[in-house]
């Protein structure tokens, strides 16, 4: 492939890649960052093509990496997987992974904590079911249990469990009972702590729940 280079335009598509001619043919398409030193007139080796290619292919990857983090944080599982799916070569992944790790853009602790704020705020659930929703995620045991020191579960189930018990109101005691830890067993509460609250519940389930 090896040729001098006889145009360098931008992509129609995306004006951050670039067209690159050699010979007067088309012959390959690179990040603008990596395509920047070309010059009109330049001759590239087969070496030095390969070695832009593989710069291209970085630039790529941590491009669709930034992409798929500005929606959410990720772990590095996650990150790992989805640049997996699209192909890139393991090298060029965790060249991508340790430059994002390196600016705090990829932190396994910051996003287990994450998850569990998130989780906390909009869906209450017990510590046993975030755990496993992390575990889920790549994220080792030890920094699950790290994340998960200072989570107040039982702020979590009360907040659940009041929600949960005013739908079941209208019920008998029992069945609403059983119904109310069937609820509550589903978001990972364990069955010592529920049994701690309930009886609270049954009694305010007759006045003003």
């Amino acid at each position: 492939m090896a040729g001098k280079i006889t145009a360098l335009r931008l992509q129609k598509r995306s004006e951050r890649r670039v067209n690159v001619y050699l010979d007067g043919e088309f012959a390959f398409g690179l990040a603008d960052i990596a395509a920047y030193p070309l010059r009109v007139g330049d001759w590239l080796s087969d070496e030095k093509i390969t070695d832009l290619q593989e710069t291209d292919s970085l630039e790529r990857a941590r491009d669709k990496a930034l992409s798929y983090l500005a929606y959410r944080p990720r772990s590095t599982w996650e990150l790992q997987r989805y640049l997996n799916k699209r192909e890139f070569l393991e090298p060029v992944v965790s060249q991508v992974l340790a430059h994002l790790q390196a600016v705090g853009l990829v932190d396994d602790l910051a996003f287990a904590r994450y998850w569990i704020e998130n989780r906390a705020q909009f869906r209450p659930r017990g510590a046993l079911l975030l755990r496993q929703e992390l575990r889920q995620k790549g994220i080792a045991g030890s920094i699950v249990d790290e994340a998960l020191q200072d989570y107040d579960e039982v702020a979590a189930l009360q907040r659940v469990a009041h929600k949960q018990a005013r739908r079941l109101r209208q019920l008998p005691p029992e069945e609403f009972r059983q119904r109310l830890t069937q609820r509550l067993v589903r978001r990972g509460f364990s069955y010592e702590s529920i049994r701690d609250v309930i009886t609270d519940f049954i009694i305010q389930s007759e006045g003003d729940l």
